[in-house]
């Protein structure tokens, strides 16, 4: 997919049930030159993506260009994560980016989104230099060309994954020191 050609503006589609949230998105987007939607709920975004009908047909979203996608994790309904697994799964939408964002400081959470394809997690509430990261990982993706190699904190998609080896010396594995674990922390 490529950046829209006039004023090569990057367009984000905001999801977050909250309005207060979803203000405070929009402004921290449109600071960064950023052309943003907002919806209120992951069914509202699969609408606007053309998604939301059971088959995989979206002859709408080639003339919408979005270029990345940040949900609420939490949300009624549909949450963030069940959106994530939508786009992810589907052959027209997969390689535009989603960043979650959440309040909730969970390791398990940011792994299962990170694994599901999710190329960051956001703790709220997002600041400018969050949203500033984002666009310059955009940008160095490429020549003007989202293609979800955004330098951020994505881990393959299991239907990325080789398969695992067959053997595992076993003597060798330690486990992280408490040290290791507070620095991956602080890296999220």
């Amino acid at each position: 997919m490529m950046i829209n050609d006039d004023c090569k503006t990057l367009h984000v589609l905001a999801v977050d049930d909250s309005n207060i949230d979803r203000k405070v998105i929009q402004r921290l987007l449109q600071i960064s030159s950023f052309k943003v939607t907002v919806v209120e709920s992951g069914s509202r975004a699969l609408q606007y993506l053309g998604l939301d009908h059971e088959d995989d047909n979206s002859n709408r979203f080639h003339d919408l260009k979005v270029n990345l996608i940040m949900t609420d994790y939490s949300m009624p309904g549909m949450t963030g994560f069940e959106l994530l697994k939508k786009i992810k799964n589907s052959s027209t939408l997969r390689e535009i980016p989603v960043v979650i964002m959440s309040s909730e400081n969970s390791l398990t959470r940011i792994d299962r989104c990170l694994e599901e394809g999710a190329e960051d997690y956001l703790l709220k509430p997002v600041k400018l230099s969050d949203v500033t990261r984002l666009k310059d990982s955009i940008l160095k993706s490429g020549s003007g060309e989202v293609n979800g190699n955004i330098q951020t904190n994505k881990r393959k998609h299991k239907s990325d994954q080789s398969p695992l080896p067959t053997s595992i010396d076993c003597h060798n594995l330690t486990p992280p020191s408490p040290q290791q674990s507070l620095e991956k922390r602080a890296r999220l």
